[in-house]
């Protein structure tokens, strides 16, 4: 059974899945918030659509951004990591964006992988519902870790999780924190506070 994380808990992903974990499939979802009240409603019609976009950053032990994974680079140079695609509605059950880890692969000066979320067109989250992003391991799809983003507010982005390694194993943060900006370069000053 998955375990549901609050903002800032920490998880031993040795602990949790097994010492066996290879690849993980970091999971994206959100729906468009409904129009609320009469009026809402009467002139709001089924709120449109967010296009919402997952990254991956790596990150060396002193800071320093080695790579990143985003819709306009869907693999990581090493091949590690990738980006399923872009999807700028937020329609459809389950993930609506994934990124996938091999966790084997990921070269050893990687410290940790920070996994974000922003508004490309600057709709903010107070647009947003039901947002959270989950860890699955792929060797049978078991679901690991579940974080919910909690929605809502001005903010156009937000710092969700982030994987780092502890000696040879690697947990994963969930963190939450609010950011603002079109892409990841924008909120690297958010990201960088979690390093």
């Amino acid at each position: 059974m998955a375990l549901s994380l609050s903002k800032n808990q920490t998880i031993s992903l040795e602990k949790t899945a097994g010492s066996g974990l290879q690849r993980v499939t970091m999971g994206l979802g959100w729906d468009v918030a409904k129009p609320k009240g009469f009026l809402g409603k009467l002139m709001g019609g089924d709120g449109g659509s967010i296009d919402l976009d997952a990254s991956a950053l790596f990150f060396d032990a002193g800071g320093t951004l080695l790579d990143s994974v985003w819709f306009r680079q869907l693999k990581s140079r090493d091949g590690s990591v990738t980006h399923t695609g872009d999807n700028r509605t937020g329609a459809g059950d389950g993930d609506d964006e994934q990124i996938k880890v091999d966790l084997g692969r990921v070269p050893q000066d990687v410290q940790t992988i920070v996994f974000t979320v922003n508004s490309f067109l600057g709709q903010t989250f107070g647009k947003v519902e039901n947002a959270y992003c989950r860890l699955v391991n792929d060797a049978g799809g078991a679901e690991i870790a579940r974080f919910n983003l909690s929605a809502g507010g001005d903010h156009t982005g937000q710092v969700m999780a982030r994987l780092y390694r502890e000696g040879r194993d690697w947990n994963m943060q969930a963190l939450g924190t609010p950011s603002r900006g079109r892409t990841f370069q924008d909120m690297l000053p958010d990201i960088r506070r979690h390093l």
